[in-house]
């Protein structure tokens, strides 16, 4: 659905230009979550609202939706395997719910 397409290599060329953001240390708020259970929330969260926003979709449909995102969060996880248990800093944040919001554009699309 998206990740044989252009758009997801893009966004992984996005996603190493912004690399730096996860070797620097930065402001981390109290309470702020680890950074893979940030990635975690903020695509399920997206993930649901692409289910709700495209009723028309089938079981089948949805299905490939959340296989292709636990692809999407697995590359994730391997590009950021160093810093994913570090509590997200405030930079990091924005860019975890950009870089979600982007993933969630990639679908809309194809959809």
């Amino acid at each position: 659905m998206v990740l044989d397409k252009q758009g997801y290599d893009e966004l992984v060329m996005y996603l190493t230009q912004n690399l730096a953001l996860f070797e620097k240390p930065g402001e981390i708020k109290p309470g702020a979550p680890k950074v893979m259970e940030l990635i975690e929330d903020v695509i399920a969260e997206h993930v649901i609202k692409i289910c709700e926003q495209h009723s028309e979709l089938t079981t089948e449909q949805r299905s490939m939706i959340v296989r292709e995102v636990d692809g999407i969060v697995y590359d994730l996880q391997e590009v950021l395997s160093s810093v994913v248990d570090q509590q997200v800093t405030v930079e990091q944040r924005e860019f975890i719910e950009e870089f979600a919001g982007l993933v969630k554009n990639l679908f809309d699309s194809a959809v």
